[in-house]
């Protein structure tokens, strides 16, 4: 079992940053690949980055190319998310998830959550 935790989210001004944290229980972490999604009140969860294992793959939604990067530090057992220029739409609460197969549709674990709001 892999608890995931995610934090470093708040409230911040249009244009601002933020960086997000998902800490992992174990010291397996790095065998796992790591995705954040976000879901909006009354919207759909979306994908928004994914590392892989080793960080040598990386992939982004286009809704945040080129403004969220995202890393990992197995010797911390932490995935973070940069998430810089921010914009109201950006506002949801933001999941890390862990996958043993990339490429699969399955995650086996999800942290809780951490709410990021964008003001206008």
């Amino acid at each position: 079992q892999v608890q995931l935790v995610e934090s470093g989210g708040g409230l911040v001004q249009a244009g601002g940053s933020l960086r997000l944290s998902c800490a992992a229980s174990k010291q397996t972490f790095s065998s796992y690949h790591i995705s954040w999604f976000r879901q909006a009140a009354g919207k759909d969860r979306e994908f928004v980055a994914a590392i892989s294992r080793s960080g040598g793959w990386i992939n982004y939604a286009d809704s945040v190319k080129g403004r969220f990067t995202i890393s990992r530090d197995n010797a911390k057992n932490t995935v973070y998310l940069q998430m810089n220029s921010l914009k109201p739409e950006d506002t949801a609460v933001y999941y890390c998830a862990a996958r043993g197969t990339l490429g699969s549709a399955r995650y086996e674990y999800w942290g809780q959550g951490t709410q990021v709001t964008v003001s206008s």
